[in-house]
């Protein structure tokens, strides 16, 4: 297939940031007496928006987080990005490269995708094309946020390609009818990343952006659509 436009997931796709989003918020809720492990985030918060997380606490332990938690793990949060952060290998050079239009569609706030994308000198690359998950009524597992992105961009999901890591974000990629493939090359996954569940099975899996338009050659710049 030929694709019109490429939407790539920020957290755990541009940005290697989960395993720092994930390691503030264990401690951070460690702190009210609530144990999570790393499993646990990756199952139940990878790519969710912050009102969800809030949701399935209350949902799985019977505990509504004090109205200041928020505000301070998220200052946190990215007071540990600014120590930390880094871009996900070859990214840059994807964007840099890529011939199709391109966008950016992520479960985080405005200001942490700002911030992040900033942080590691993507901001100037994805310029306006940045969508999250405040512009639409539903997030990720349901499709609204890219089939937002789509529409925004003029292009035909079944012509779409997303670039996700994330369970939630497969899932809402396929129900937006779009191609599927998971990146699983970020610190907090590994081509070692057990198979997807029914319902979440990517159309393939990228261990690494290198090899990107090895995968797919009419997405490089130069290069003659089918």
């Amino acid at each position: 297939m030929t694709f019109s436009l490429v939407i790539f997931d920020c957290d755990g796709v541009l940005i290697d940031s989960e395993i720092i989003s994930a390691r503030m918020l264990i401690a951070e809720l460690a702190k009210l007496g609530l144990v999570i492990d790393m499993d646990y985030v990756t199952r139940h918060f990878l790519g969710r928006s912050y009102p969800t997380v809030i949701r399935q606490i209350r949902a799985e332990f019977g505990v509504d987080l004090p109205e200041t938690f928020e505000a301070s793990y998220r200052e946190n949060l990215l007071d540990a990005f600014r120590g930390g952060l880094r871009i996900v290998p070859h990214v840059r050079g994807v964007l840099e490269r890529i011939g199709v239009p391109f966008c950016v569609a992520t479960s985080s706030s405005p200001r942490r995708a700002d911030m992040s994308l900033d942080l590691v000198g993507l901001r100037g690359l994805v310029g306006e094309r940045l969508f999250t998950s405040s512009q639409v009524a539903r997030g990720k597992p349901e499709p609204d946020l890219f089939l937002h992105a789509a529409a925004a961009m003029g292009a035909d999901p079944a012509r779409t390609l997303v670039i996700e890591d994330s369970l939630t974000g497969i899932r809402a990629g396929l129900a937006a009818g779009m191609t599927v493939w998971r990146f699983v090359g970020a610190s907090h996954l590994g081509p070692d990343t057990p198979d997807e569940p029914d319902g979440a099975r990517p159309h393939r899996r990228l261990v690494s952006f290198a090899n990107f338009f090895q995968i797919a050659p009419d997405l490089a710049k130069g290069e003659p659509a089918a």
